[in-house]
C-alpha cells in the first residue's frame, strides 16, 4: 500500500458515520415534552425569545395539547433532535382559531379552512441540522397531509430582527414580485413591520425554512408581521397541495418513514 493508500484509508476510516433518524408523530406526554424542551433549546437559549410559558425550560401554549407534535429522534441517542407543529382544521374549530390569527387577520381564507392544516413551532437541534433532519419533516408532514385529505398547508416563516428589521424588509421587497399571493388568499398583519422606516435596500437573504416553503411553491400572504416576543418578522406561507413543485412532491411522498 503507498502513502496516497494510506492517506486514503486513514481518511476514510476517520470520517464520523452517517447518522440515522426515525420520525412520527409523538404519542406520549412525555414525548411532547422532549419537543417543547427541544423549542426552548432553540427558540429561548439560542435565539432568545421571551417565551410566556407556565415552565423553565419548557416552551409550551395553549396550543400545545391540542396539536399534533411530529419529531425527529437520532436512533443512536434516542434524543429527540427535530419537531413540527401541526394545527389541523377541526382543533381549530375546537379552539375557535389558528395560532397565525393571534397575528394576521385571516378573514379571505375562511372558506378554506375546513381543509387548511397550520404548521409552525419547526425547530432542529443546533448539532443535525444537515438536511437529513428536515427532509424527514417534511415527509412526515406530506405523509399526514395524504392521509386526512386536507388541502391546504398555512403558517408563519419567522426571519431574525436582530438588525431591526432592515434585512427582513428587503427580503420582502425581494419576494413580492415572483412569491406574492393572488389578492383573494391576501392576509393582514395586526402588528405591522414598519417597512416604510426600514431599508431595504440592504442584504437579506430568506431564511432556510422560508426558502424550502417556497421552492415547494409556497406563496407568501402580504406584508410580514413583527412579533415582539422572538423579535422576528413573521411572513405568513400559504401553499395549495395542488401547487406543489412536481420535483418536492416525488421526493417528500415517496419516502418510506419509519416510526419513531
Amino acid at each position: 500500500m503507498d502513502r496516497a493508500d494510506d492517506q486514503l484509508l486513514q481518511h476514510t476510516e476517520a470520517r464520523p458515520p452517517r447518522r440515522r433518524y426515525s420520525i412520527g408523530f409523538a404519542a406520549s406526554a412525555e414525548e411532547r415534552r422532549a419537543a417543547q424542551r427541544l423549542r426552548w433549546k432553540v427558540f429561548a437559549e439560542e435565539l432568545g425569545a421571551r417565551l410566556n410559558s407556565r415552565e423553565p425550560g419548557i416552551d409550551q401554549d395553549i396550543f400545545d395539547p391540542i396539536c399534533e407534535h411530529l419529531i425527529v429522534r437520532d436512533d443512536e441517542s434516542g434524543e429527540v433532535v427535530g419537531t413540527y407543529r401541526l394545527l389541523a382544521p377541526e382543533a381549530a374549530r375546537g379552539i375557535g382559531c389558528y395560532y397565525s390569527e393571534t397575528e394576521f387577520d385571516l378573514t379571505r381564507l375562511r372558506l378554506l379552512r375546513g381543509r387548511m392544516v397550520e404548521v409552525g413551532r419547526s425547530c432542529i437541534h443546533p448539532e443535525h441540522r444537515g438536511g437529513a433532519v428536515i427532509t424527514l419533516l417534511w415527509a412526515g408532514l406530506a405523509r399526514y397531509m395524504l392521509a386526512h385529505g386536507h388541502a391546504y398547508l398555512a403558517g408563519c416563516a419567522s426571519m431574525s430582527m436582530a438588525d431591526g428589521g432592515h434585512a427582513a424588509a428587503a427580503v420582502f421587497e425581494r419576494l413580492r414580485a415572483r412569491h406574492m399571493a393572488p389578492v383573494e388568499y391576501r392576509v393582514f398583519p395586526r402588528l405591522c413591520l414598519p417597512l416604510h422606516e426600514l431599508d431595504a435596500t440592504r442584504p437579506g437573504d430568506p431564511p432556510p425554512l422560508l426558502r424550502g416553503y417556497l421552492r415547494a411553491g409556497a406563496w407568501i400572504c402580504g406584508e410580514p408581521a413583527w412579533d415582539p416576543d422572538f423579535n422576528t418578522a413573521d411572513f405568513f406561507v400559504f401553499l395549495p397541495l395542488e401547487r406543489l413543485n412536481p420535483r418536492h412532491a416525488r421526493h417528500f411522498y415517496g419516502r418510506e418513514l419509519r416510526a419513531a
